[in-house]
This record gives C-alpha cells, sequence and structure tokens, in this order.
C-alpha cells in the first residue's frame, strides 16, 4: 500500500497512525485515545480536570515523575476514530484550554500503538 500523505502526513501524528494501519488497524473504528497534559502544581492540574469533567470527558489524574517542573498529569480519554483531523483537533483543544492554567501537552496514545506520538 502506498502512503497517502494528505491522509497521514510526514509528522509524528502522521506517521504513527501510518505505522498503526501498516500493523492492520482499523483507524476508522472508534476507540479511546488517551491524551497527556502535564501541569507544574496540583491546584492547575485539578482545575483542568474539573473543566474536562464539566464536558463529560472521561479523565484520570495523578503524579508525573518525569519531569520535575510539571509533576501532575491529566490524562483524557475521548472516543474517537483515529484520523489525523480527530487527533490533531482533540491536542488543539487540550492546549487552548489548558494554557491559561500552565498545563503542557505530553502527547497521546492508542493501545494499538507502541509508542507516545508528539
Amino acid at each position: 500500500m502506498e502512503r497517502d500523505f494528505t491522509l497521514f502526513p510526514d509528522d509524528n501524528i502522521g506517521n504513527a497512525l501510518w505505522q498503526m494501519l501498516q500493523q492492520g488497524d482499523d483507524l476508522l473504528q472508534t476507540r479511546e485515545i488517551e491524551f497527556s497534559v502535564i501541569f507544574p502544581n496540583q491546584e492547575l492540574a485539578l482545575k483542568f480536570g474539573h473543566l474536562l469533567l464539566e464536558n463529560n470527558q472521561k479523565l484520570s489524574f495523578c503524579p508525573y515523575q518525569e519531569n520535575e517542573e510539571f509533576p501532575w498529569e491529566i490524562t483524557a480519554y475521548p472516543e474517537m476514530p483515529a484520523s489525523y483531523e480527530n487527533i490533531v483537533a482533540y491536542q488543539h483543544l487540550l492546549e487552548a484550554s489548558s494554557e491559561p492554567l500552565k498545563g503542557k501537552f505530553d502527547g497521546w496514545f492508542s493501545p494499538s500503538m507502541n509508542k507516545f506520538a508528539l
């Protein structure tokens, strides 16, 4: 199969989706995708979590030991097909809504992936 760069651009997201497709993943199937945002303190992370809960988003909240400056993590679990447009749009939504709370987007993950994509 030849790669269509309009559906799978040459960037981290497009490359990850292309790899998933090559491994036999049906990207059109709705699934839970994990999107993580990290925060400099617990209070800001909880405020962001509250914002997500107000918008009926499933989430988790936990300490994040991989970054001393951003030691708290909120992960959202929206259900969607794994398309480039969906992932980019949700990432931008999280970045815009977490920016006033000093949040930093930390990546996304789908269980059919072997690694995080930024």
